[in-house]
């Protein structure tokens, strides 16, 4: 059998994990060839399928994400039109859900894989030729019946019937009664008939017995970071998340864990995702992954999520002592109202999660990202606004403000009108409107997450923007409205671009911030002959008799430059080495006086 895998991501600097994961289980196994064609969602499709038809697979495998699922679609619907026979199996968190409906509108799919599938796909392909025998795959969900009369019209007018499908699928969808687990779906105005068979959900308990997904020789070893499971599963119960369920949490040994990361470190990988829902779920478990994960200081980093409310004394001594740089932390708050929390079913008390958030922002060796979530029920843009004010001002070192996806299989998905949601029903499922804020209130919030990663969360701008979002009331406002009228938003611009415009906006709008644009802008590396530098003085000066020096050492072979902030050459000095090419200064003072 000969099984193709599309490794479909959203660039080439991520892959999937789930290739290497699956294959790691049946690597030794015989009768199965492997191929992979490697794209992503940018690549022309065409291309894409040009290059699985001519290896003529068996099977099509794929992992449906919610930025990569409708480019797939495009994918394997045209690969089913040129190859009727192949089975195009899909799997992946977009099938937490129920899957009947999915299954009627893409009948170029023939079955799909729900919760995790390292035991289910392994069993799969020993019977992926019996479909009589697809009942025994925990997990498997798939249309009986219909298939078969399916694939025989396909084969004589293939694109006709794909499009012939979709539409009494839609009005089966529409029109009929839907009954999960092994039922049939008929319509009174079609003569469609399907049997639907829910293989439930798929869990392996023995997590630590799996092989590691390193040990596949279809890792992929060349992107700029890796991803590792330490556990499996999640205490929590959040309304808007696919592991709200209360999946089981299964733990790997700390010695197996070592032993992954020495590989990790001996193949030059520098950085490292632990992908663990909430790394900080057991204070005897967190400590002694940071621990461990000290061990290999300097040599990797860590980035990983954690619960602010979870953060007891043993576990607080512990990340302060940590190495600088050592770990990212990502801290969901998504929300800084109590009220929004307990919709969203998110444990922990807000005053426990400020609290640890506090603790962590004011960490120097630690840099942590605090997620918010527009779109949340009882959530308004008023309160965001609030929200991103007050993360600032506990010196986030990133704020993310995301919009919320309503995916499949989560609790506030089923009871969306509940909760007064509407949503898109395409991927990536993004909220539209709610009881507490419009379609027009949502979008803003989208430019202003926009805004927040262009400035905030750019090193370069982070601390004047970050003092400007604090100390001016209204800035986030005025700016945002600045970037908007001028089409600025939602076109990529370049550090030094975005730094002219926050100068250009401070000079028109906050005067006194001019002065810090300017000294921001030099220390980014900025050329000293654009706007943002006007009032820099350059060429040959002698440095006064007296002046603070800030960071660096001051040698007479330094290019100095000035820029005046007061009467009698009061202000600031700048060295840069004339031996290299480093546009930024090493060199900074500021003095009272020439």
């Amino acid at each position: 059998m000969k099984l193709l895998w599309i490794d479909l991501n959203c660039s080439y600097a991520h892959s999937s994990l789930a290739l290497p994961a699956l294959h790691a289980q049946v690597m030794n196994r015989t009768g199965v060839e492997w191929q992979v064609v490697h794209t992503t969602t940018s690549e022309v499709i065409g291309t894409v399928v040009e290059a699985i038809y001519a290896q003529r697979p068996d099977v099509v495998c794929a992992t449906a994400w919610l930025f990569t699922h409708e480019h797939l679609l495009h994918i394997v619907a045209r690969v089913k039109a040129l190859l009727p026979r192949v089975k195009v199996i899909l799997g992946g968190p977009e099938f937490l859900g129920d899957n009947e409906e999915y299954l009627l509108r893409h009948p170029e799919v023939d079955a799909v894989f729900r919760g995790e599938g390292e035991e289910g796909f392994a069993h799969w392909l020993d019977v992926w030729d019996e479909p009589q025998r697809w009942a025994e795959i925990e997990g498997l969900c798939y249309l009986e019946g219909q298939r078969v009369k399916s694939e025989e019209r396909r084969m004589k007018n293939p694109i006709a019937t794909w499009e012939k499908l979709q539409v009494e699928s839609a009005h089966v969808a529409q029109n009929s009664s839907l009954v999960t687990g092994s039922s049939s779906l008929v319509t009174g105005s079609s003569s469609l008939v399907a049997n639907y068979h829910d293989g439930g959900l798929a869990r392996v308990m023995a997590f630590d017995k799996l092989l590691p997904p390193e040990e596949s020789p279809l890792f992929t070893w060349d992107k700029p970071f890796v991803q590792v499971e330490t556990t499996r599963g999640c205490f929590n119960t959040c309304a808007f998340c696919v592991s709200g369920v209360g999946d089981p949490i299964r733990v790997l040994p700390i010695g197996e864990i070592r032993r992954r990361l020495v590989r990790i470190r001996e193949r030059g990988i520098r950085d490292v995702r632990v992908l663990d829902r909430t790394f900080n779920f057991h204070p005897r478990q967190a400590i002694g992954l940071m621990h461990l994960f000290a061990e290999f200081h300097p040599h990797l980093r860590f980035h990983l999520e954690i619960h602010p409310a979870l953060l007891p004394q043993s576990v607080r001594d512990v990340l302060a002592t940590l190495p600088d740089g050592l770990l990212h932390l990502e801290a969901g708050i998504q929300s800084l109202r109590q009220e929004v929390l307990d919709m969203s079913r998110r444990k922990g008390t807000l005053e426990q999660a400020l609290d640890g958030l506090r603790f962590l922002c004011s960490l120097p060796n630690l840099v942590t990202h605090a997620d918010l979530i527009a779109g949340l029920p009882l959530y308004t843009l008023a309160q965001i606004y609030e929200d991103v004010r007050t993360l600032a001002n506990y010196q986030a070192g990133e704020i993310q403000l995301e919009s919320l996806k309503l995916l499949p299989g989560t609790l506030m998905r089923r009871d969306a009108e509940k909760f007064g949601i509407r949503y898109s029903p395409l991927p990536p499922y993004e909220v539209l409107e709610t009881a507490s804020i419009t379609s027009a209130q949502l979008q803003e919030a989208r430019r202003l997450s926009r805004l927040l990663d262009a400035y905030y969360n750019t090193v370069a701008w982070q601390a004047l923007t970050r003092r400007l979002i604090i100390h001016e009331e209204d800035f986030l406002h005025r700016f945002l409205d600045y970037l908007t009228v001028h089409n600025y938003i939602d076109q990529p611009l370049s550090l030094e671009r975005r730094g002219e415009l926050l100068y250009l906006f401070c000079r028109d709008h906050y005067p006194a911030y001019t002065t810090e644009a300017t000294v921001a802008w030099i220390e980014a590396g900025m050329s000293l002959r654009k706007t943002p530098a006007e009032h820099v003085v350059r060429g040959r000066l002698q440095p006064p008799a007296d002046w603070q020096v800030l960071y660096g050492v001051y040698d007479e072979s330094l290019r100095l430059c000035h820029l005046p902030t007061g009467p009698d050459g009061q202000g600031y000095w700048f060295g840069y080495d004339s031996t290299s090419q480093r546009p930024a200064p090493i060199f900074k003072a500021f003095s009272q006086k020439s």
